[in-house]
Formats: C-alpha cells, sequence, structure tokens
C-alpha cells in the first residue's frame, strides 16, 4: 500500500501538465497565507488581536476559522473569501424566486459568465458594509485605543483596503480553478482551516504531556478522529442511485435510447452551508450581547454561548432545517420528473409524471433525513467532548467538513489527470470519489 502510494507521488510529476498545475497552485496559495499577515493601515494590530481572542465571542471565533487568523490580527484579508461565498448563496436562492435570474440560469455558458459578474458586484458590495461596520465599531471599542486616527479618513481606508484584500483573493480563487487544481475558492478556506491544524495537535500533546490528559484518552482521542474522519469520507462520497431506464426510439433510421441508467442522489446534497448558516445565526445575537454589560443581556449571552443546552437544541435544529431547505433550492422532483418524460426515460416500477416526481420526492427527503442528521452528529460531537466532558478537543465539525471535502475533491482531480494520461489511479478498484461525483 505505502508503496503504491510512493509511485503514484511520482506519477503525478511525470505529468508535465499536472505538475505545473499542482506547483502553480501551492504558489498561489503561499501568497494568500503572505498577505493573512499584512495588518490593515491605522490599526494597533497586537492589542485588537489580543482583545479579540478575549473578548470577542463566538461569531469572531467561528469566522477567524474561515479566514486562517487573519480576522483577529485584521490583516489585509480579514474579510476572507467569506463575503463571495455569502454573495454565491444568495445569488442562488434568488435564482429560485427571481424568474429573471431563473430564466438566466437555464442559458448555458451566457447565463453562468452574467451569474457570476453578478456575484463578484454583490461580493464588493457586501464587503463594503462589512468593513465599514468593522471601521466604525474599532472606532468605538475600547475608547477608541485601537485606532491611530480616527474619522472619516480611516472608514474609507479600510473600507477600500478590506475590499481590495477579499476581491484579490476572489481573483486568486479563480485563477487557481482556471489554471490550478482543484477548486480555488474551496481550498482558499482549507487551507484557512489547515494551517491552525498543526498548532491544534501541538496543543492536544502539550496537555498530556503536563499531565492533564493521560493516555487513555489520548488513544481514545485518536481513535474517535479516525472514526468521525472515515464516517465524513465515506457518506461524503455516498451516492442513493435510482434507476431510470429509457425506451428505445427510432428517428430515421437510427435507434436511440434502450439504455439504463441512474440519478444519484447525495446524503448530504448541502455540503457545509448548514452547520456555517446554523452557526452564524445562532452565533451573531450572542457576540452582539457579550458586548452589553447588562445583567439580563448577560444572561441570554450565556445561554446562547457554545456548550449549554438551548444553544446545542438551536445549532441542531437549524442544521437539519437549511438541509432541507438547501435541498429543496438545489434539487426540484418535478423538473427531474418533467426531463426525464422529455426524453423517454421512466423508473420502472414508477409511471412517469407526477407519479415519479413523487417517488423522487420521497426518496429525497429520506435520504436528506439522513444526511442532516449526520451532519448534526458529525458538529455536535466537538461540542459535546469539549463542553459536557470536559475533554480538550481542538477541531470543529464544519472544519473537519470542509478539510475532508476539500481535500477528497482535489484529489479526484489530481486522479482524473492520471487517468486520462494512462496511470493508475490511488486506488487499487475502482476510482476515488469526491463530493461531486
Amino acid at each position: 500500500m505505502l508503496e503504491r502510494f510512493i509511485t503514484n507521488l511520482q506519477n503525478i510529476f511525470h505529468i508535465p501538465e499536472l505538475r505545473h498545475r499542482i506547483l502553480f497552485t501551492l504558489g498561489m496559495l503561499a501568497v494568500y497565507r503572505i498577505g493573512a499577515h499584512i495588518p490593515t493601515p491605522g490599526i494597533n494590530g497586537e492589542e485588537l488581536s489580543r482583545f479579540l481572542q478575549e473578548q470577542g465571542g463566538a461569531l469572531l471565533g467561528f469566522l477567524d476559522i474561515f479566514s486562517g487568523g487573519a480576522l483577529s490580527r485584521l490583516t489585509i484579508f480579514a474579510l476572507g473569501i467569506m463575503p463571495y461565498i455569502s454573495a454565491s448563496i444568495i445569488l442562488q436562492l434568488l435564482t429560485v424566486v427571481i424568474p429573471a435570474l431563473t430564466k438566466l440560469a437555464k442559458e448555458g455558458e451566457r447565463g453562468r459568465k452574467k451569474i457570476i459578474q453578478y456575484t463578484r458586484y454583490g461580493t464588493i458590495v457586501i464587503t463594503l458594509i462589512q468593513s465599514f461596520g468593522i471601521a466604525v465599531g474599532l472606532e468605538g471599542m475600547n475608547n477608541g485605543a485601537f485606532v491611530q486616527q480616527p474619522g472619516a479618513s480611516f472608514r474609507i481606508m479600510t473600507m477600500i483596503t478590506l475590499a481590495a484584500g477579499t476581491a484579490f483573493l476572489m481573483w486568486l480563487g479563480e485563477q487557481i480553478t482556471e489554471r490550478g487544481i482543484g477548486n480555488g475558492i474551496s481550498l482558499i478556506i482549507f487551507s484557512g482551516i489547515v494551517t491552525a491544524m498543526p498548532s491544534a495537535v501541538i496543543n492536544t500533546y502539550r496537555l498530556y504531556e503536563t499531565g492533564q490528559l493521560n493516555l487513555f484518552f489520548l488513544i481514545l482521542l485518536a481513535f474517535l478522529m479516525i472514526a468521525v474522519v472515515s464516517a465524513i469520507v465515506f457518506l461524503e462520497s455516498a451516492r442513493r442511485k435510482i434507476p431510470v431506464q429509457y425506451a428505445k426510439r427510432v428517428v430515421g433510421r437510427r435507434v436511440y435510447g434502450g439504455q439504463s441508467t441512474h440519478i444519484p442522489l447525495k446524503i448530504n446534497t448541502a455540503g457545509v452551508i448548514p452547520p456555517i448558516f446554523a452557526s452564524s445565526i445562532i452565533a451573531f445575537p450572542a457576540t452582539i450581547t457579550g458586548f452589553i454589560q447588562i445583567p439580563w443581556v448577560q444572561d441570554i449571552s450565556r445561554q446562547l454561548a457554545p456548550g449549554s443546552v438551548l444553544y446545542t437544541m438551536l445549532y441542531v435544529g437549524m442544521i437539519i432545517f437549511f438541509c432541507f431547505f438547501y435541498t429543496a433550492v438545489v434539487l426540484n422532483p418535478v423538473d427531474m420528473a418533467d426531463n426525464m418524460k422529455k426524453y423517454g426515460g421512466f423508473i420502472p416500477g414508477i409511471r412517469p409524471g407526477q407519479k415519479t416526481s413523487d417517488y423522487i420526492y420521497q426518496v429525497l427527503t429520506r435520504v436528506t433525513f439522513v444526511g442532516a442528521i449526520y451532519l448534526a452528529v458529525v458538529c455536535v460531537i466537538p461540542e459535546i467532548l469539549i463542553y459536557k466532558m470536559g475533554v480538550p478537543f481542538f477541531f470543529g465539525g464544519t472544519s473537519l467538513l470542509i478539510v475532508i471535502g476539500v481535500g477528497l475533491d482535489t484529489a479526484q482531480q489530481i486522479e482524473s489527470h492520471m487517468l486520462t494520461r494512462h496511470y493508475e489511479g490511488f486506488l487499487s478498484k475502482g476510482r476515488l470519489k469526491g463530493r461531486t461525483g
């Protein structure tokens, strides 16, 4: 197994195009990590970082994960790529409810480019709003101790700097997607999370050295990590296949159809969007109330803090809700049934039309429920370990989902390049499956 793995790594660099793509991707990610340490002008970064780590609360800590620590230091990449993700999700949801966008999405390559253009505009708007809020908040935070020269010039400079940083990251991600390997936006988030993992491993080992964590719990923690990672890999690539049969059609002298295929329904169609949405929505009021020094407001903040019963219940409920909501937005059983009927396809034993759409909806509901429970369990396990059992667990469920998912997708693309050029894949039997196929 190890010999095969080493051989595959050597084969990767025997393919010139693949080698250039990987090196280009690594170079662009290195640029991103360098930029994540360049401070925003006019701010006392060290004092601000110390203050935010102590008082920032759940939301800032959550967002800081996706920026690779750039938010707590307030560097030029402080907002990271999250405004682009937010704009993409908002536009995707609007595509369902606005007829003009729905029509545009069905126009093929031209419509796709137009939607990407709208997403870029939306990203800049969101970034300017968020950066203005950050500038105003810094001026009023801790009696303005973190801002060297408050005023309109500082606000404009902060807006321009943070908006330019996010726009550059957006361009960087598109360059990686086009000229590198993997999805650029996902890899930027991936690299931001991965940079924090070595320190998490070191902190866990230090607890063992100091005696705060015994050997039994350390081994148990390692087995738990392996089990969670294995479950994520299995379920992220899992599909519920609905068989589809196409009837034979005679067009002129040619016979079309008569073949069997299937509709692959993912167990986790929504990906990491439900936990991200749920964490953001719950953490926002908890963070706001954390800065208000009123007794009853502080009680609300404690009730919404990670580890509380209310937080866990809301978190699980919102994950399940957003799983069903996003799946309903992305997949439409009526459209799927109509397309099958249009091209002469049918599910064996199910009548075309309404019966087919009802059957797909029934299967999709069951599959989505399993995926929602899986997401909730993966995301809640770290909360239980940290806050209920007192185990020092430094890996969040959302972070693991992103890292493993992006890793699978990137490895799948690398394997596709290798198989195209008649090299062996990573697996001895079959092909490596990512989240997309």
